[in-house]
């Protein structure tokens, strides 16, 4: 990748449509998806210092959130029962991921690189923070189920259940919080949330 590429790499999210396998009633892009777990991510940090009694970061699992698939630029999405059929696809794939994750930080100065490394992909140091990304990328995945689901697009039915069970098992207690308190307005519609 030449020099001072990485943003313009960035920008390049909104190509990437996820959910290849399925058939959907509106498209998400990955920089969608970004966002939304970002957002989420930044929600799980916060139920956990004001409800948890926690001292997570929110700000930077918000910006972890924005840059937790940015690999994907290079690699694509992968469907999950692609990525997840064997050991040797998994491991291949997070090999992939690795080389795709460095071209990327070849596209920025030296003295940057170190700042979005670990943005890149998960890090020893920061697993515990990685834990709620993980959850904020689930709860997404199960928000898009149920806004299929409510389009009439039963596609997404039996994703959406275990998506559901693999939240459930996660046993964070922002996690439970964020399903009871927020999912339901999911179902909604604009004028029954109002």
């Amino acid at each position: 990748m030449k020099d001072n590429h990485f943003f313009a790499m960035m920008s390049r999210m909104k190509y990437i449509n996820r959910w290849g396998l399925m058939r959907n009633t509106f498209k998400e892009n990955i920089s969608e998806h970004s966002l939304e777990v970002a957002m989420i991510a930044h929600a799980l940090g916060v139920i956990n210092n004001t409800m948890c009694g926690g001292s997570l970061n929110a700000d930077r699992l918000a910006l972890m959130g924005m840059y937790h698939d940015a690999t994907e630029i290079i690699t694509g999405d992968m469907p999950t029962p692609v990525k997840y059929y064997s050991p040797v696809i998994r491991n291949a794939y997070k090999e992939v991921e690795s080389v795709a994750r460095d071209e990327l930080l070849e596209g920025l100065p030296e003295e940057l690189r170190d700042v979005y490394k670990p943005l890149l992909l998960d890090t020893e140091e920061e697993k515990e923070l990685w834990k709620y990304v993980k959850a904020a990328d689930k709860l997404s995945a199960y928000i898009k189920c149920v806004e299929e689901r409510r389009m009439g697009n039963m596609d997404f039915e039996k994703a959406g259940e275990s998506i559901l069970e693999i939240i459930k098992k996660m046993e964070l207690p922002e996690v439970e919080i964020f399903v009871d308190k927020f999912l339901p307005a999911y179902e909604m519609t604009i004028d029954e949330s109002r």
